[in-house]
């Protein structure tokens, strides 16, 4: 199993950098960060930073959007970073929240999301792609490699994403809710005439280490990732928006927005914002990987036996470092297969 690590581009850039150094250390093998470019720093700028300062993890956005970047400015980005440090990127892509909203902008519809993947997949590959009427290529490109994980949540994107994603990106760690996506994703690909084995499926959620046991411990870890139910909340809303109540999205995803009366993009993505006390507390729960080492691994351990093949953790909290230290220590070790020196 894979595990990857999520930042946010916060100034200054070093200090994301610094952490994503952290994290190669620590065993992750991918750094993602956030793609909003008015609430943070430009994420392509940190990532040629990172790669320079690392020597194996793969870098992304987790995730980009078709609407913000044209698509092809995003297939050369990948392409040149991967010339410099070695086919070391990794795309993540969805239909645009935050980076969208706060321009005033909306999210793109499925089918654009749809050629937006063919074509940053293709030209960041070193392929030509069809865009207006023209085919185009980047000519400088050689031996580029980019694989396109897909972000979504509804039945429409989970099917999309089976049809042409590389990967499959579930913003929760919930089993309930990952048990349906994947299974959907699967489906779509077997429809499809893809094997769904070749998929990779990863689960992204805040992963705070503590003292689980402890009643003061536990609520300052749930208030710190509490942001975590507030983001995903801006998609689940926009579901029920589209499918109404009572469809066939899991309760397990949609009950718990009853109570949401609006969101700040200002406060996006960051502990103890304003805007969130509509979620409780077994929600965060389910969503986040919070507590001992041993609750982590045991989450996810279950999350595995499910189908993920990374646990991308996200570290917008007060406790990166050490959080970073006991995966690398206890919870990474713990899920790698057993090898023996000698049988």
């Amino acid at each position: 199993m894979d595990f990857g690590v999520v930042l946010q581009n916060d100034p200054p850039a070093s200090r994301v950098v610094e952490l994503a150094r952290q994290a190669e250390t620590h065993g992750f093998g991918y750094v993602w960060t956030f793609d909003s470019h008015l609430l943070w720093q430009e994420p392509y700028v940190v990532y040629s930073q990172i790669l320079a300062a690392t020597r194996r993890v793969k870098v992304g956005p987790m995730v980009t959007n078709p609407v913000t970047r044209d698509w092809t400015v995003t297939a050369s980005a990948f392409a040149t970073l991967n010339e410099m440090f070695g086919n070391r990127t990794i795309c993540g892509i969805g239909r645009g929240d935050s980076a969208v909203r706060v321009t005033g902008g909306r999210p793109a519809t499925l089918e654009t999301l749809r050629e937006a993947v063919h074509v940053i997949r293709e030209l960041a590959n070193s392929r030509s792609a069809l865009l207006g009427g023209a085919t185009l290529r980047l000519p400088w490109s050689v031996g580029s490699q980019l694989d396109v994980w897909v972000a979504g949540y509804g039945p429409k994107a989970l099917a999309l994403t089976g049809e042409v994603g590389d990967g499959f990106i579930l913003q929760l760690a919930d089993p309930d809710v990952a048990t349906w996506t994947i299974q959907a994703v699967k489906a779509a690909a077997e429809r499809a005439g893809r094997d769904p084995g070749a998929l990779q499926f990863c689960v992204a959620a805040p992963m705070y280490i503590g003292d689980g046991a402890d009643p003061a411990a536990r609520a300052h870890m749930r208030d710190q990732t509490r942001w975590f139910g507030g983001m995903v909340g801006n998609h689940v809303a926009d579901l029920v928006a589209r499918y109404g109540e009572g469809t066939a999205l899991p309760r397990a995803l949609t009950d718990y927005i009853a109570g949401r009366q609006g969101y700040d993009y200002n406060e996006h993505g960051r502990a103890g914002n304003t805007h969130t006390a509509f979620v409780p507390d077994e929600v965060i729960e389910r969503f986040c990987v919070l507590g001992s080492p041993a609750e982590h691994i045991e989450k996810i351990e279950a999350l595995r036996d499910l189908g993920v093949t990374q646990f991308a953790g996200y570290l917008m909290h007060d406790n990166k470092e050490e959080t970073l230290r006991v995966y690398g220590e206890r919870v990474i070790p713990a899920l790698r297969a057993s090898v023996t020196a000698k049988a």
